[in-house]
C-alpha cells in the first residue's frame, strides 16, 4: 500500500525531488507540498501537467505553518524534508513534529536526485547563502570560454509564478526576462551572465532543462542556489565557504554535505574577512573534507563613483536573500559605504513599506541595510518606496544587477560590483585544467 507524502519545500528543491523520485513511484503518494521562506508561494497548486498521470488533479501547496494539521487531516505517513539553508537544529524540530504529529520524516540524498549529464558538468554549491556562487560560477565559466567551450548555463529554481508556464526557461537576451516576467532575485542571477553572452536555463522540471541545455552545451554549468545540494552528477564539484560565517558549513544543511562531497572548497572574501575568521573556515573545511583542494579567493568590490560616497548620508540596497535567511547583517554595498567614508548609513527600517517591513520582522539580523525583495510587481514598489521616503543624500546599489532598470529611484545612485579573484595557489584555472577535453 503506498505511503502518504508530504513534502516541506520552498518551490524549489521540493519540485526536484518530486519529480526524480516520487513522481513515478508507486511506493509513494504525495498528498501536498508545503512551502517557507519565499512570501506568497503557498496557496497554490502543483500542476497537472508537471505532476504526472498519477497526479490528474494536481497537488495542493499549503503553508508549512499548518503542517501538523495536515499530517493529521491528510493521514500522512512520511514528511519530506526539501529546501535548504536552515540548521541542522532547525531541520530536527521539524522531525520532531513531524513524528510528534505520526509521521516519519525523510531526508533525500543525491543518489535518488541527481540527474547525469550527457556532457561536463560542473557544480557550484556553497554551505551558506551569500558566500559567492554566483562570482564563481561566473569566474569557472570565463575560464572554459576562455579555452573555447561553449558554456550554457543552468541556475537553481526560482519559481514564483505560473509553473507550468516556468517548467524550462531559456535566457538569452533582456527581452527573454521580460518575457517570463522573471523577479528581482531571478534577474540578479541571470543578467550577469547574459551580458558576458552566456545562454542560462532554469525552471521547474531539471531533467527537462538538462537535456535542452546538452543541445547546445560543451560544458554545462551548475550554478546552485542558497546552499542546495546539485540537482545533477557533477564531473567536478565545488563549494564555497564565507569565513564571516567560518563555522556555520559545520551547522546548517546541507551546507555541511555540499562541504563533504567537494573536489574543490572556495575559501571566498579573504580580503575582508580576519585572519581568525579565515582561519576557523580552513580548519572547519579539513575537518569536514580533508582530501578536498582549497582555494582562498576574494570579491574585490568595484565601485562606480566611489567618490560620491565620501561625507554623505546613505542608504544601502543589498541582495535580499543573502540578508533574509542568509542571515547576513551586510554585503557589499555596505563594506562599500564604510570603505569609502559615507558619514552614516540610514538604517531603512522605520521607513519600511508593507512586506518590506515584513521582511524585517521575519529576518530581525538583517542590519541597517535595505533587502532587494521583489517577488512580484506589488513587493517591488513596495521596495521603491521605501527607497523614496528613506531619507538619504545617496543610494549605495549592492545588488547583482542595476536596480535603476527596474524601479525609479529619487536620489543620486552609486552601484557596487564584485568578481572573484583566486588568492595565490592553487586556482581555479589550475583545477579545470583539461576538463571538457
Amino acid at each position: 500500500m503506498a505511503q502518504r507524502a508530504l513534502i516541506l519545500g520552498a518551490a524549489g528543491r521540493d519540485f526536484h525531488n518530486f519529480n526524480t523520485y516520487f513522481r513515478d513511484n508507486a511506493d509513494y503518494d504525495v498528498v501536498a507540498f508545503t512551502a517557507t521562506q519565499i512570501p506568497d508561494i503557498e496557496g497554490r497548486t502543483y500542476p497537472a501537467v508537471l505532476a504526472g498521470p498519477r497526479y490528474p488533479d494536481g497537488i495542493p501547496i499549503e503553508s508549512e505553518e499548518d503542517f501538523e494539521r495536515l499530517v493529521r487531516d491528510l493521514e500522512v505517513d512520511v514528511v519530506v524534508f526539501a529546501y535548504s539553508d536552515v540548521t541542522h537544529e532547525q531541520v530536527m524540530h521539524l522531525g520532531s513534529r513531524a513524528i510528534a504529529a505520526g509521521a516519519d520524516y525523510m531526508l533525500l540524498g543525491g543518489a535518488h536526485t541527481m540527474v547525469k549529464s550527457v556532457k561536463p558538468l560542473v557544480a557550484i554549491c556553497a554551505a551558506r547563502t551569500g558566500s559567492g556562487k554566483s562570482q564563481t560560477s561566473r569566474r569557472v565559466a570565463e575560464i572554459l570560454t576562455a579555452r573555447g567551450k561553449k558554456v550554457v548555463v543552468i541556475r537553481h529554481p526560482m519559481p514564483y509564478g505560473d509553473l507550468a508556464a516556468q517548467a524550462v526557461q531559456r535566457f538569452a537576451t533582456y527581452e527573454d526576462l521580460e518575457k517570463h516576467d522573471v523577479t528581482i532575485e531571478e534577474r540578479e542571477e541571470y543578467e550577469p551572465h547574459i551580458d558576458a553572452g552566456r545562454v542560462v536555463y532554469a525552471g521547474v522540471d531539471y531533467e527537462a532543462i538538462l537535456r535542452q541545455a546538452e543541445q547546445e552545451a560543451d560544458v554545462v554549468i551548475w550554478d546552485g542556489g542558497n546552499n542546495d545540494l546539485s540537482f545533477y552528477q557533477a564531473d567536478l564539484y565545488i563549494t564555497v565557504v564565507d569565513p564571516h560565517r567560518p563555522d556555520h558549513a559545520a551547522r546548517y544543511h546541507p551546507g555541511e554535505a555540499n562541504v563533504r562531497m567537494a573536489d574543490v572548497v572556495v575559501v571566498n572574501k579573504v580580503g575582508t574577512a580576519s585572519l581568525d575568521q579565515i582561519e576557523t573556515a580552513r580548519a572547519v573545511t579539513r575537518e569536514l573534507n580533508p582530501d578536498a583542494v582549497v582555494i582562498e579567493a576574494a570579491s574585490p568590490l568595484f565601485v562606480e563613483g566611489d567618490e560620491e560616497i565620501r561625507g554623505k548620508r546613505v542608504l544601502v540596497v543589498e541582495d535580499g536573500p543573502t540578508l533574509t535567511h542568509g542571515e547576513m547583517a551586510y554585503g557589499a554595498g555596505w563594506v562599500a559605504a564604510r570603505r569609502h567614508g559615507a558619514a552614516e548609513i540610514v538604517d531603512p527600517r522605520p521607513w519600511a513599506a508593507g512586506s518590506i517591513a515584513t521582511t524585517f520582522e521575519k529576518y530581525p539580523t538583517t542590519g541597517d541595510v535595505l533587502p532587494a525583495m521583489g517577488y512580484g510587481a506589488e513587493q517591488t514598489a513596495e521596495l521603491e518606496k521605501t527607497i523614496a521616503d528613506t531619507p538619504a543624500d545617496l543610494v549605495v546599489i549592492g545588488t547583482p544587477i542595476d536596480l535603476r532598470r527596474l524601479i525609479r529611484i529619487d536620489k543620486p545612485t552609486v552601484r557596487v560590483r564584485y568578481e572573484l579573484q583566486e588568492i595565490g595557489k592553487p586556482t581555479l584555472e589550475d583545477v579545470l585544467a583539461g576538463f571538457g577535453d
